[in-house]
């Protein structure tokens, strides 16, 4: 048996920014998201948002890759939202993520964070925090 442990903080945002996940919407695909990912075998530590985004802690297992899982979650989410017209304009994510792994030590820094959303962009728009995670993390930016 292997004993695996990976923490996996990733983000993704709807198409263009749009804020498809105001109020309610919000928590409606969050715990539709958190009941998919159970039943696929998706391990959700943390997970919450804002109106154009989401984040999540994931704890990986050894036979998953991070492609799989974003690709389980995202795709599942967007057709569930567009088949129960969770929203009144055709739903998409944008096809971009971010995923970097966290420490053991800093999984409660991360959760607490996540669960902080909120509060977090009443100070800070999404475009402030995509910009700090692109340069914090050293991410490439390939436009097109």
């Amino acid at each position: 048996m292997s004993y695996v442990s990976i923490y996996v903080h990733c983000v993704w945002g709807t198409k263009k920014r749009y804020p498809f996940l105001k109020g309610q919407t919000l928590s409606v695909v969050v715990d539709h998201i958190v009941e998919n990912a159970t039943m696929k075998g998706i391990v959700i530590k943390k997970i919450n948002g804002h109106d154009e985004h989401i984040h999540c802690l994931i704890s990986l297992k050894a036979d998953q890759s991070i492609l799989q899982v974003m690709q389980l979650i995202k795709g599942e989410a967007s057709f569930w939202i567009n088949k129960n017209n969770v929203t009144t304009s055709k739903f998409e994510w944008a096809d971009e993520y971010y995923a970097v792994s966290v420490s053991e030590s800093q999984v409660s820094n991360v959760k607490a964070y996540i669960n902080n959303q909120q509060i977090h962009h009443q100070k800070v728009t999404w475009e402030d925090e995509y910009q700090k995670f692109i340069k914090y993390y050293g991410f490439e930016v390939i436009k097109g």
